[in-house]
């Protein structure tokens, strides 16, 4: 019988806006179980000084340039994570074996084999005197992988517990829109295919009076007028990028400045419908195989407004019906949902993988970043 483990996980994704917090109870295989999920909001000042970094690094050279900068808010952010961390296991009243900690991204390109997380592992262990496993994307990008998606192992667990009807696609709308495609001989296959906030997200920051993070359920694009001949035009750059990549996507390698001129309302319209037009499309993709539903789960969830323009994308353009439905509503004919949290899903992934990785397991695959094999990753340290 497999030995189970109580593992914490600690994702900030590139919303940047805080840290989501997760502890479960698992093998490491094929046991999950869910114990407790905490959102930790990032203060004002951690959350500006990390956007601003992250918009000065446009280069790999830049992270030379701004070391020092760079080091100063790892400290700060993982200070954070130790109290968020030591907060959420006094509340579990658990021996927590292990703490997977993604970190806080602020350059990835998988062509120059570089993804820095900012997040001191070292000091982690050190302050919550928990074995941390972190660094989980670079052995992937060494072995000629992307670096991302690396949660399609977890989703497939999700199907699996959960008895979900294949074949599958859980679409994960963060900051960056990733899939994973499950078929019916639980065959896989995962992608990043465009955006997924984070454009929305970085219009609403610079536009917006009252320096709002986001839009919340799309208020603010609902109110605006989409411009049509803008989306096209975008939308031919982007089919010249699709077209000739294959890659993990960076918030770099996407162009907003077919909005500039626009106002706030008009720019949130606009972005979102070609943001939905993307995810719409890609949907529509000859590698998932025959497909019967979309689960959709992450941030970009919450928006009403974009997730009601991809329906109405995929049946304008598309005769199939396929059921796209938010993770939480999901109902399988006359099974009970599946009552799964989807702000939670990436930092009980990374609790997962933090179990994978101690235990030489592999957590991406070919057929999820591109690897030439199987591999695990994550650096593991216990400092204390």
């Amino acid at each position: 019988m497999s030995k189970s483990y109580y593992s914490l996980g600690l994702m900030s994704g590139t919303s940047m806006d805080g840290v989501d917090a997760s502890i479960i109870q698992t093998d490491g295989k094929s046991k999950y179980k869910a114990i407790l999920d905490n959102y930790f909001e990032y203060p004002k000042n951690i959350f500006q000084n990390l956007t601003t970094l992250r918009d000065k690094i446009k280069i790999s050279k830049d992270l030379k340039r701004f070391e020092k900068q760079a080091k100063s808010i790892e400290k700060k952010i993982t200070l954070f994570h130790a109290k968020a961390a030591s907060k959420i296991i006094e509340k579990s009243k658990l021996n927590v074996d292990f703490i997977g900690f993604h970190g806080q991204t602020i350059f990835h390109n998988d062509e120059e084999r570089i993804s820095r997380q900012l997040g001191d592992g070292k000091l982690l262990s050190k302050l919550t005197k928990k074995t941390v496993v972190y660094n989980f994307r670079q052995n992937d990008l060494d072995n000629r992988g992307r670096g991302a998606p690396l949660t399609p192992i977890f989703h497939k667990l999700l199907v699996k517990k959960n008895k979900i009807s294949l074949p599958v696609v859980i679409l994960n709308i963060g900051g960056i829109a990733n899939a994973t495609y499950i078929g019916v001989e639980n065959t896989i296959f995962a992608k990043d295919i465009g955006p997924g906030n984070c454009l929305i997200d970085k219009w609403i920051r610079l536009k917006s009076k009252n320096k709002n993070k986001y839009d919340k359920n799309g208020a603010t694009a609902r109110s605006g007028k989409i411009n049509n001949k803008a989306v096209s035009k975008a939308l031919i750059k982007w089919q010249e990028i699709d077209d000739v990549n294959y890659q993990a996507f960076d918030i770099k390698d996407f162009d907003m400045s077919f909005v500039k001129a626009l106002s706030l309302k008009d720019g949130a319209a606009t972005l979102t419908n070609y943001t939905s037009i993307i995810l719409a499309r890609a949907l529509y993709f000859s590698a998932w195989g025959p497909l019967d539903t979309v689960i959709i789960t992450g941030g970009g969830r919450k928006n009403k407004f974009l997730i009601n323009s991809i329906n109405k994308v995929r049946n304008r353009i598309y005769e199939e019906k396929i059921i796209i439905k938010l993770i939480e509503e999901f109902v399988d004919f006359d099974k009970p949902d599946y009552g799964i949290n989807g702000d939670f899903i990436e930092s009980q992934a990374f609790a997962y993988l933090a179990i994978r990785s101690y235990l030489n397991l592999p957590i991406s695959f070919p057929e999820t970043t591109g690897v030439c094999k199987p591999c695990s990753g994550g650096t593991i340290v216990k400092n204390f």
